[in-house]
Protein backbone atom coordinates (compact mmCIF):
# COMPACT_ATOMS: atom_id res chain seq x y z
CA UNK A 1 0.00 0.00 0.00
CA UNK A 2 1.19 3.34 -1.05
CA UNK A 3 1.42 5.83 1.60
CA UNK A 4 -0.14 9.38 1.44
CA UNK A 5 2.66 12.01 0.82
CA UNK A 6 1.04 15.50 3.36
CA UNK A 7 2.82 17.49 0.94
CA UNK A 8 1.29 16.39 -1.81
CA UNK A 9 -1.97 17.75 -3.31
CA UNK A 10 -4.45 15.01 -2.64
CA UNK A 11 -8.33 13.99 -3.77
CA UNK A 12 -10.19 11.21 -1.73
CA UNK A 13 -12.57 9.55 -3.76
CA UNK A 14 -15.75 8.52 -1.69
CA UNK A 15 -15.98 4.48 -0.57
CA UNK A 16 -19.07 3.96 -3.06
CA UNK A 17 -17.34 5.04 -6.00
CA UNK A 18 -13.94 3.65 -5.78
CA UNK A 19 -15.14 0.54 -8.14
CA UNK A 20 -14.61 2.79 -10.94
CA UNK A 21 -10.76 2.27 -10.46
CA UNK A 22 -10.92 -1.23 -11.11
CA UNK A 23 -12.47 -0.14 -14.28
CA UNK A 24 -9.69 2.30 -14.94
CA UNK A 25 -12.19 4.69 -16.64
CA UNK A 26 -9.77 7.86 -17.03
CA UNK A 27 -12.53 10.36 -15.88
CA UNK A 28 -12.94 11.23 -11.58
CA UNK A 29 -16.43 13.37 -11.51
CA UNK A 30 -17.30 15.54 -8.79
CA UNK A 31 -19.94 13.34 -7.73
CA UNK A 32 -17.08 10.80 -6.80
CA UNK A 33 -15.10 13.37 -4.41
CA UNK A 34 -15.05 13.41 -0.67
CA UNK A 35 -12.15 15.75 0.05
CA UNK A 36 -9.57 17.80 -1.84
CA UNK A 37 -6.59 17.99 0.53
CA UNK A 38 -3.86 20.67 -0.28
CA UNK A 39 -4.47 23.43 -2.57
CA UNK A 40 -3.90 22.42 -6.28
CA UNK A 41 -4.26 24.81 -9.35
CA UNK A 42 -6.21 23.85 -12.00
CA UNK A 43 -4.47 21.96 -14.06
CA UNK A 44 -2.48 20.46 -11.19
CA UNK A 45 -0.95 17.19 -10.68
CA UNK A 46 -3.00 15.38 -7.43
CA UNK A 47 -2.73 11.77 -6.03
CA UNK A 48 -6.17 9.88 -5.52
CA UNK A 49 -6.29 7.83 -2.52
CA UNK A 50 -9.32 5.78 -1.02
CA UNK A 51 -10.84 6.14 2.16
CA UNK A 52 -8.71 3.90 3.80
CA UNK A 53 -4.81 5.72 2.22
CA UNK A 54 -4.73 3.51 -0.40
CA UNK A 55 -3.33 4.88 -3.72
CA UNK A 56 -5.75 4.58 -6.64
CA UNK A 57 -3.76 6.72 -9.21
CA UNK A 58 -2.46 10.18 -10.38
CA UNK A 59 -3.95 12.74 -12.72
CA UNK A 60 -4.81 16.71 -13.49
CA UNK A 61 -7.27 18.40 -11.25
CA UNK A 62 -9.90 21.40 -12.00
CA UNK A 63 -12.33 22.61 -9.70
CA UNK A 64 -14.04 24.45 -12.78
CA UNK A 65 -14.82 21.13 -14.51
CA UNK A 66 -18.05 18.35 -13.95
CA UNK A 67 -14.50 16.26 -14.48
CA UNK A 68 -12.73 17.11 -10.86
CA UNK A 69 -9.50 14.26 -12.28
CA UNK A 70 -8.36 13.58 -15.29
CA UNK A 71 -6.30 10.76 -14.65
CA UNK A 72 -3.19 10.09 -16.20
CA UNK A 73 -1.54 7.17 -14.58
CA UNK A 74 -3.03 4.16 -11.90
CA UNK A 75 0.75 3.49 -11.08
CA UNK A 76 2.29 5.59 -8.20
CA UNK A 77 4.85 7.45 -10.68
CA UNK A 78 5.43 10.84 -10.86
CA UNK A 79 3.77 12.94 -13.68
CA UNK A 80 7.56 14.08 -14.92
CA UNK A 81 9.14 15.54 -18.15
CA UNK A 82 9.91 11.74 -18.70
CA UNK A 83 6.03 10.92 -17.92
CA UNK A 84 5.29 13.13 -20.95
CA UNK A 85 8.19 12.05 -23.23
CA UNK A 86 7.43 8.53 -22.82
CA UNK A 87 3.28 8.54 -23.39
CA UNK A 88 4.37 10.70 -26.56
CA UNK A 89 6.90 8.09 -28.13
CA UNK A 90 4.43 5.64 -27.22
CA UNK A 91 1.68 7.19 -29.53
CA UNK A 92 3.77 7.69 -32.03
CA UNK A 93 4.94 4.77 -32.09
CA UNK A 94 1.64 3.35 -32.02
CA UNK A 95 0.90 4.61 -35.74
CA UNK A 96 3.91 2.69 -37.66
CA UNK A 97 2.35 0.40 -40.53
CA UNK A 98 -1.09 2.08 -40.09
CA UNK A 99 -0.56 5.53 -42.03
CA UNK A 100 1.68 4.30 -45.24
CA UNK A 101 -0.97 5.27 -47.40
CA UNK A 102 -1.38 8.95 -46.39
CA UNK A 103 0.09 11.38 -44.97
CA UNK A 104 -2.56 12.60 -42.64
CA UNK A 105 -3.81 11.10 -39.14
CA UNK A 106 -3.86 11.00 -36.14
CA UNK A 107 -0.94 11.18 -33.86
CA UNK A 108 -2.19 11.36 -30.29
CA UNK A 109 -6.12 10.42 -29.39
CA UNK A 110 -6.78 11.61 -25.87
CA UNK A 111 -8.15 9.34 -23.78
CA UNK A 112 -7.16 6.46 -25.95
CA UNK A 113 -3.32 7.30 -25.80
CA UNK A 114 -3.40 7.77 -22.19
CA UNK A 115 -3.01 11.35 -22.78
CA UNK A 116 -6.65 12.77 -21.84
CA UNK A 117 -7.60 16.23 -23.16
CA UNK A 118 -4.26 16.00 -26.35
CA UNK A 119 -5.12 15.83 -29.68
CA UNK A 120 -2.55 15.91 -32.25
CA UNK A 121 -2.97 15.82 -36.12
CA UNK A 122 -0.30 15.54 -38.26
CA UNK A 123 -0.63 17.32 -42.16
CA UNK A 124 2.19 16.76 -43.74
CA UNK A 125 5.15 18.85 -42.19
CA UNK A 126 2.81 20.73 -40.01
CA UNK A 127 1.42 19.12 -36.47
CA UNK A 128 -1.85 20.65 -35.26
CA UNK A 129 -2.30 20.82 -31.81
CA UNK A 130 -5.39 20.82 -29.00
CA UNK A 131 -5.05 21.09 -25.76
CA UNK A 132 -8.96 20.09 -24.82
CA UNK A 133 -8.11 20.97 -20.76
CA UNK A 134 -6.92 22.60 -18.22
CA UNK A 135 -3.95 19.87 -17.37
CA UNK A 136 -2.89 19.99 -21.03
CA UNK A 137 -3.11 23.97 -21.44
CA UNK A 138 -0.83 23.74 -18.12
CA UNK A 139 2.00 21.35 -19.79
CA UNK A 140 1.32 22.49 -24.22
CA UNK A 141 4.54 24.53 -24.48
CA UNK A 142 6.54 21.09 -22.95
CA UNK A 143 4.42 18.79 -24.75
CA UNK A 144 5.36 20.29 -27.74
CA UNK A 145 8.90 20.33 -27.45
CA UNK A 146 9.10 16.53 -26.99
CA UNK A 147 6.78 16.26 -29.78
CA UNK A 148 9.51 17.83 -31.92
CA UNK A 149 12.04 14.80 -30.88
CA UNK A 150 9.33 12.49 -31.49
CA UNK A 151 8.33 13.72 -34.84
CA UNK A 152 10.87 14.20 -37.37
CA UNK A 153 10.12 16.37 -39.98
CA UNK A 154 7.96 19.05 -38.63
CA UNK A 155 7.85 22.50 -40.06
CA UNK A 156 5.82 23.86 -37.26
CA UNK A 157 2.80 23.07 -34.60
CA UNK A 158 0.14 25.06 -34.81
CA UNK A 159 -2.66 25.42 -31.82
CA UNK A 160 -6.13 24.64 -32.86
CA UNK A 161 -8.08 24.71 -29.10
CA UNK A 162 -10.98 26.66 -30.43
CA UNK A 163 -13.37 23.76 -29.41
CA UNK A 164 -16.63 24.20 -26.68
CA UNK A 165 -15.27 21.78 -24.60
CA UNK A 166 -12.48 24.27 -23.18
CA UNK A 167 -15.19 26.96 -21.77
CA UNK A 168 -16.30 23.66 -19.79
CA UNK A 169 -12.86 23.76 -18.54
CA UNK A 170 -12.61 27.40 -17.11
CA UNK A 171 -10.59 28.32 -20.52
CA UNK A 172 -11.25 30.59 -23.07
CA UNK A 173 -10.11 29.82 -27.28
CA UNK A 174 -6.24 29.44 -28.14
CA UNK A 175 -5.22 29.81 -32.04
CA UNK A 176 -2.18 30.08 -33.34
CA UNK A 177 1.45 28.67 -33.42
CA UNK A 178 2.95 27.17 -30.79
CA UNK A 179 6.33 26.50 -32.94
CA UNK A 180 8.04 27.29 -36.41
CA UNK A 181 5.93 29.31 -39.06
CA UNK A 182 2.74 29.37 -39.57
CA UNK A 183 1.07 26.96 -41.58
CA UNK A 184 0.10 28.23 -45.16
CA UNK A 185 -3.70 28.99 -46.22
CA UNK A 186 -3.95 25.05 -47.74
CA UNK A 187 -2.00 22.14 -47.37
CA UNK A 188 -2.24 19.39 -49.87
CA UNK A 189 -2.70 15.67 -48.11
CA UNK A 190 -2.82 12.65 -49.71
CA UNK A 191 -4.58 9.56 -48.82
CA UNK A 192 -4.53 6.50 -50.88
CA UNK A 193 -4.36 7.98 -54.22
CA UNK A 194 -6.65 10.71 -53.03
CA UNK A 195 -5.25 14.29 -52.80
CA UNK A 196 -7.22 17.06 -50.64
CA UNK A 197 -6.57 20.74 -49.91
CA UNK A 198 -7.24 21.41 -46.16
CA UNK A 199 -7.53 24.61 -44.26
CA UNK A 200 -6.30 23.57 -40.73
CA UNK A 201 -6.08 27.17 -39.44
CA UNK A 202 -10.23 27.47 -40.04
CA UNK A 203 -11.40 24.21 -41.28
CA UNK A 204 -13.55 22.04 -38.65
CA UNK A 205 -12.27 19.91 -36.22
CA UNK A 206 -8.27 19.96 -37.45
CA UNK A 207 -8.72 21.13 -40.82
CA UNK A 208 -10.30 17.58 -42.24
CA UNK A 209 -12.24 14.24 -40.96
CA UNK A 210 -9.48 11.88 -40.80
CA UNK A 211 -11.07 9.54 -38.64
CA UNK A 212 -13.21 9.02 -42.01
CA UNK A 213 -10.41 7.99 -44.13
CA UNK A 214 -10.66 4.45 -44.49
CA UNK A 215 -14.26 5.09 -45.02
CA UNK A 216 -13.97 6.89 -47.51
CA UNK A 217 -11.94 4.07 -49.30
CA UNK A 218 -14.83 1.77 -48.67
CA UNK A 219 -17.46 4.13 -50.74
CA UNK A 220 -14.58 4.50 -53.52
CA UNK A 221 -14.88 0.44 -53.92
CA UNK A 222 -18.08 -0.01 -52.99
CA UNK A 223 -19.72 3.02 -55.85
CA UNK A 224 -18.21 1.50 -58.94
CA UNK A 225 -20.56 -1.76 -58.11
CA UNK A 226 -23.58 0.05 -58.04
CA UNK A 227 -24.92 0.58 -61.38
CA UNK A 228 -26.94 3.81 -62.44
CA UNK A 229 -29.85 4.02 -64.13
CA UNK A 230 -29.34 1.82 -67.48
CA UNK A 231 -25.88 1.30 -66.07
CA UNK A 232 -24.83 4.49 -65.90
CA UNK A 233 -22.18 6.26 -63.52
CA UNK A 234 -23.73 5.82 -60.10
CA UNK A 235 -25.29 9.06 -58.47
CA UNK A 236 -24.35 9.89 -55.24
CA UNK A 237 -25.61 12.28 -52.79
CA UNK A 238 -23.05 13.83 -50.15
CA UNK A 239 -24.96 14.93 -46.94
CA UNK A 240 -22.80 17.06 -45.19
CA UNK A 241 -20.72 17.14 -47.68
CA UNK A 242 -18.07 19.45 -46.10
CA UNK A 243 -15.12 19.96 -48.47
CA UNK A 244 -15.37 16.95 -50.08
CA UNK A 245 -14.20 14.06 -48.81
CA UNK A 246 -16.56 11.73 -49.52
CA UNK A 247 -17.21 12.84 -52.93
CA UNK A 248 -13.73 12.93 -54.27
CA UNK A 249 -13.85 9.10 -53.19
CA UNK A 250 -16.95 8.50 -54.71
CA UNK A 251 -15.70 10.48 -58.07
CA UNK A 252 -12.73 8.23 -58.15
CA UNK A 253 -15.42 5.16 -58.06
CA UNK A 254 -16.82 6.64 -61.71
CA UNK A 255 -19.75 8.57 -60.02
CA UNK A 256 -21.32 11.80 -60.11
CA UNK A 257 -21.99 13.55 -56.84
CA UNK A 258 -24.09 16.10 -55.52
CA UNK A 259 -22.68 17.54 -52.23
CA UNK A 260 -25.32 19.83 -49.60
CA UNK A 261 -23.88 21.38 -46.98
CA UNK A 262 -24.42 24.78 -45.11
CA UNK A 263 -21.29 26.39 -45.94
CA UNK A 264 -20.54 27.55 -48.84
CA UNK A 265 -17.05 28.63 -47.97
CA UNK A 266 -16.73 24.54 -47.59
CA UNK A 267 -17.85 24.21 -50.54
CA UNK A 268 -16.01 26.28 -52.82
CA UNK A 269 -13.22 24.16 -51.38
CA UNK A 270 -14.97 20.61 -52.34
CA UNK A 271 -14.90 21.84 -55.58
CA UNK A 272 -11.53 22.82 -55.90
CA UNK A 273 -11.02 19.21 -54.18
CA UNK A 274 -12.85 17.40 -56.74
CA UNK A 275 -10.90 19.03 -59.23
CA UNK A 276 -7.63 18.19 -58.01
CA UNK A 277 -8.33 14.80 -58.44
CA UNK A 278 -9.09 15.35 -61.95
CA UNK A 279 -12.77 15.13 -61.59
CA UNK A 280 -15.15 16.41 -64.79
CA UNK A 281 -16.71 19.97 -63.42
CA UNK A 282 -20.13 19.14 -65.04
CA UNK A 283 -20.67 15.62 -63.19
CA UNK A 284 -20.18 17.37 -59.69
CA UNK A 285 -23.06 19.88 -58.28
CA UNK A 286 -22.73 21.65 -55.45
CA UNK A 287 -26.01 22.87 -52.61
CA UNK A 288 -25.21 25.25 -50.08
CA UNK A 289 -28.60 24.19 -47.97
CA UNK A 290 -29.93 22.41 -44.60
CA UNK A 291 -29.64 19.15 -45.46
CA UNK A 292 -32.81 18.25 -43.90
CA UNK A 293 -34.48 20.69 -45.98
CA UNK A 294 -32.84 19.79 -49.32
CA UNK A 295 -33.69 15.95 -48.58
CA UNK A 296 -37.34 17.09 -48.08
CA UNK A 297 -36.90 18.97 -51.87
CA UNK A 298 -35.45 16.07 -53.50
CA UNK A 299 -38.78 14.51 -51.97
CA UNK A 300 -40.79 16.51 -53.57
CA UNK A 301 -39.33 16.74 -56.63
CA UNK A 302 -39.08 12.57 -56.93
CA UNK A 303 -35.82 12.74 -57.32
CA UNK A 304 -33.62 9.60 -56.43
CA UNK A 305 -29.78 8.58 -56.05
CA UNK A 306 -28.11 5.05 -56.07
CA UNK A 307 -26.10 5.87 -53.04
CA UNK A 308 -26.77 8.28 -50.31
CA UNK A 309 -23.86 9.44 -47.64
CA UNK A 310 -25.07 10.82 -44.33
CA UNK A 311 -22.28 12.05 -42.58
CA UNK A 312 -23.58 14.96 -40.00
CA UNK A 313 -22.22 16.97 -37.36
CA UNK A 314 -22.37 15.68 -33.38
CA UNK A 315 -26.11 15.92 -32.71
CA UNK A 316 -26.01 14.97 -28.65
CA UNK A 317 -23.48 17.09 -26.61
CA UNK A 318 -24.57 15.37 -23.51
CA UNK A 319 -26.66 12.95 -22.10
CA UNK A 320 -29.99 15.22 -22.10
CA UNK A 321 -29.72 15.43 -25.74
CA UNK A 322 -29.62 11.93 -26.61
CA UNK A 323 -33.42 11.35 -27.16
CA UNK A 324 -33.67 14.58 -29.01
CA UNK A 325 -30.59 13.26 -31.49
CA UNK A 326 -32.23 10.32 -32.20
CA UNK A 327 -35.17 11.72 -33.35
CA UNK A 328 -33.20 13.61 -35.91
CA UNK A 329 -31.21 11.20 -36.89
CA UNK A 330 -34.42 8.78 -37.93
CA UNK A 331 -35.72 11.42 -39.44
CA UNK A 332 -32.20 11.93 -41.57
CA UNK A 333 -32.26 8.20 -41.97
CA UNK A 334 -36.01 7.99 -43.13
CA UNK A 335 -35.82 10.94 -45.81
CA UNK A 336 -32.69 9.09 -47.23
CA UNK A 337 -34.50 5.49 -46.98
CA UNK A 338 -36.94 6.90 -49.64
CA UNK A 339 -34.60 8.66 -52.10
CA UNK A 340 -32.59 5.64 -53.03
CA UNK A 341 -33.33 3.64 -55.64
CA UNK A 342 -33.88 -0.34 -55.39
CA UNK A 343 -30.81 -1.59 -55.06
CA UNK A 344 -28.84 1.74 -53.45
CA UNK A 345 -26.62 2.38 -50.92
CA UNK A 346 -26.95 4.32 -47.28
CA UNK A 347 -23.57 5.03 -46.00
CA UNK A 348 -24.73 6.57 -42.77
CA UNK A 349 -22.82 8.28 -39.92
CA UNK A 350 -23.07 9.35 -35.93
CA UNK A 351 -20.19 10.95 -34.63
CA UNK A 352 -22.02 11.78 -31.12
CA UNK A 353 -19.95 9.47 -28.23
CA UNK A 354 -23.35 9.70 -26.32
CA UNK A 355 -25.30 7.71 -28.30
CA UNK A 356 -24.59 4.15 -28.37
CA UNK A 357 -23.66 1.82 -31.63
CA UNK A 358 -26.65 -0.52 -30.65
CA UNK A 359 -29.12 2.60 -30.45
CA UNK A 360 -27.87 4.08 -33.28
CA UNK A 361 -28.56 0.92 -35.00
CA UNK A 362 -32.50 0.84 -33.52
CA UNK A 363 -32.77 4.57 -34.71
CA UNK A 364 -32.06 3.62 -38.51
CA UNK A 365 -34.32 0.57 -38.19
CA UNK A 366 -37.23 2.30 -36.88
CA UNK A 367 -36.24 5.02 -39.87
CA UNK A 368 -36.41 2.05 -42.04
CA UNK A 369 -39.89 0.36 -40.81
CA UNK A 370 -41.13 3.78 -41.27
CA UNK A 371 -39.93 3.99 -45.11
CA UNK A 372 -41.70 0.90 -46.12
CA UNK A 373 -38.32 -0.61 -47.70
CA UNK A 374 -36.00 -3.39 -47.36
CA UNK A 375 -32.77 -3.32 -46.19
CA UNK A 376 -29.51 -5.43 -45.66
CA UNK A 377 -26.28 -4.33 -43.36
CA UNK A 378 -22.98 -4.27 -45.37
CA UNK A 379 -20.56 -3.19 -43.68
CA UNK A 380 -19.96 -1.50 -39.78
CA UNK A 381 -17.58 1.12 -40.04
CA UNK A 382 -15.83 2.93 -37.55
CA UNK A 383 -12.90 5.25 -37.08
CA UNK A 384 -9.71 4.97 -38.91
CA UNK A 385 -7.17 2.84 -37.03
CA UNK A 386 -5.02 5.69 -36.55
CA UNK A 387 -7.86 6.69 -33.94
CA UNK A 388 -7.60 3.74 -31.35
CA UNK A 389 -10.21 3.25 -28.31
CA UNK A 390 -9.09 2.24 -25.58
CA UNK A 391 -11.04 -0.36 -24.19
CA UNK A 392 -11.38 1.40 -20.75
CA UNK A 393 -12.81 4.14 -22.04
CA UNK A 394 -15.58 3.37 -24.66
CA UNK A 395 -16.51 7.03 -24.89
CA UNK A 396 -13.47 6.65 -27.55
CA UNK A 397 -15.92 5.19 -29.87
CA UNK A 398 -17.80 7.74 -30.64
CA UNK A 399 -17.74 7.22 -34.81
CA UNK A 400 -20.25 4.42 -36.03
CA UNK A 401 -21.72 4.14 -39.08
CA UNK A 402 -23.87 1.41 -41.61
CA UNK A 403 -23.17 0.36 -45.10
CA UNK A 404 -27.06 -0.56 -46.16
CA UNK A 405 -27.94 -2.06 -49.19
CA UNK A 406 -31.49 -0.86 -49.92
CA UNK A 407 -34.63 -2.38 -51.72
Amino acid sequence: MSVRHSSEPTVIIRRDKAGMFQRRHPWVFSGAVRAVKGSPPDGGIVALYDDDGLFLGRGYYNSKSQITVHVLTWDDEPISAAFWRSRLARAVRGRDGLTTTTNAYRLVNAESDDLPGLVVDRYGDWLIFQALTAGIERHKAEIAAFLLDEVPGVRGIYERSDVDVREKEGLPPSVGVLWGGEPPPLIEIIEDRRHYLVDVRAGHKTGFYLDQRENRGTLWQMVGATAGVDHQAAEVLNGFGYTGGFAVAASMGGARTVSVDSSAEALVLAKQNLALNGAAADAHEFVVGDMFQVLRHYREEKRHFDVIVLDPPKFAHNKGQIERACRGYKDINLLAFGLLRPGGLLVTFSCSGLLEPELFRKVIFGALIDSGREAQILRRLAAAPDHPVSLTFPEGAYLKGFVCRVW
